[in-house]
């Protein structure tokens, strides 16, 4: 009668150790794969020079929400919700709330259409928003409720020189209220 061995070699008597390493291969394939849809998805959501149109929201002074995806205003700044600037006399203004009910009111006029640009580093996608022949990004840096970003130093002079919103206060730009004040 013959009798059956097993052998406990280097991969076990089964071959586990190939086995393991195949399982390793596939999971990580799949794991490259979830990353490959994943990174398709978000790149057809966000995906550059992608056109929104509709009613809009203000969340801040520099983000909407727009057909249920929430926007940042691109190449702006403005004050974040709970800060504040201080008048010629010292006391303090909600400038952060009046940033947000600039644009709200903006955007209560009608419908915006926004081209999105990129994604933030939050998900956010990043827009140039019209209204009409108006460029509701320009306008509130233009009227001092928010800073230039990068991309609108001229409106930025311009409320500057003319003492418009946060202009006419002493205030923090939003950039460094953030860095000095963590969620």
């Amino acid at each position: 009668m013959a009798r059956f061995r097993f052998t406990t070699g280097s991969y076990g008597p089964f071959g586990w150790r190939r086995v393991g390493r195949s399982v390793d291969f596939v999971v990580a394939l799949g794991f490259l794969l979830l990353l490959a849809i994943a990174g398709a998805v978000l790149q057809y959501r966000l995906g550059s020079g992608r056109d929104l149109a509709g009613a809009a929201e203000a969340i801040d002074g520099d983000s909407i929400r727009l057909l249920g995806e929430e926007l940042r205003l691109e190449g702006i700044d403005a004050p974040e919700y709970r800060q504040t600037c201080r008048d010629r006399t010292g006391g303090e203004i909600a400038c952060g709330r009046q940033a947000r009910r600039a644009l709200a009111a903006m955007l209560a006029l009608g419908n915006v259409n926004c081209t999105i640009s990129r994604a933030d580093r939050y998900g956010r996608g990043l827009a140039r928003c019209r209204q009409g022949d108006a460029e509701i990004n320009a306008a509130l840096v233009r009227q001092g409720h928010a800073v230039s970003y990068g991309a609108y130093q001229a409106e930025e002079a311009e409320a500057k020189a003319a003492g418009r919103g946060i202009w006419a206060t002493s205030f923090e730009r939003p950039q460094d209220w953030r860095r000095s004040h963590p969620r």
